[in-house]
């Protein structure tokens, strides 16, 4: 493994932090800590910072319970999570992992339909979200989705990567 190219390649992405492989929910606890460190030695803006750490725990929570109701064993339960910050120093989280390819497919389209939508919309959207019953929350966008497109600063961006097993690879990033 070529460790000074890997570097190199973060550095050129600016990625602040990446994490690869089965996700706990101490090692999330763990990865966000070290996340809120990082965004304080930056000095980052405290509305961003809080917005930054919550959409990383949201991502990475939905991820460990959406491989636990799959029953993946540890070689399926795995994210791919990174932060980053983009040229105009605004932050990129990013989280990916294995699913179902019709999990992943609902889950592009409930991204596509929130990045139609204006603050308002998703406002009003989160409200009506809220109001649901629990069982009827499973359909469409569910709160945290939502919670998400709210803090970011542009709309969410999602693909899915099919992959020879029929599964797919689902990414998502929220730019804060």
């Amino acid at each position: 493994m070529d460790l000074l190219t890997l570097r190199d390649n973060y550095l050129k992405q600016r990625i602040m932090l990446c994490f690869n492989g089965p996700i706990s929910r101490s090692l999330i606890e763990e990865i966000g800590h070290a996340l809120r460190n990082y965004l304080n030695s930056q000095s980052a803006a405290a509305s961003a910072a809080m917005d930054v750490f919550a959409v990383y725990i949201e991502m990475t929570q939905n991820i460990r319970h959406y491989a636990r109701r799959q029953g993946y064993d540890e070689t399926q339960a795995t994210a791919t999570v990174a932060v980053a910050r983009d040229a105009a120093g605004r932050y990129l989280v990013s989280a990916g992992n294995l699913v179902e390819a019709a999990d992943g497919r609902r889950l592009v389209d409930a991204v596509e339909q929130l990045a139609s939508l204006d603050a308002a919309a998703l406002k009003q959207a989160y409200k009506q979200q809220l109001r649901r019953p629990r069982e009827d929350a499973e359909s469409g966008a569910g709160l945290g989705l939502l919670d998400m497109a709210r803090k970011a600063s542009r709309p969410l961006e999602a693909t899915l990567q099919p992959l020879p097993s029929g599964q797919g690879f689902f990414s998502l990033t929220a730019t804060i």
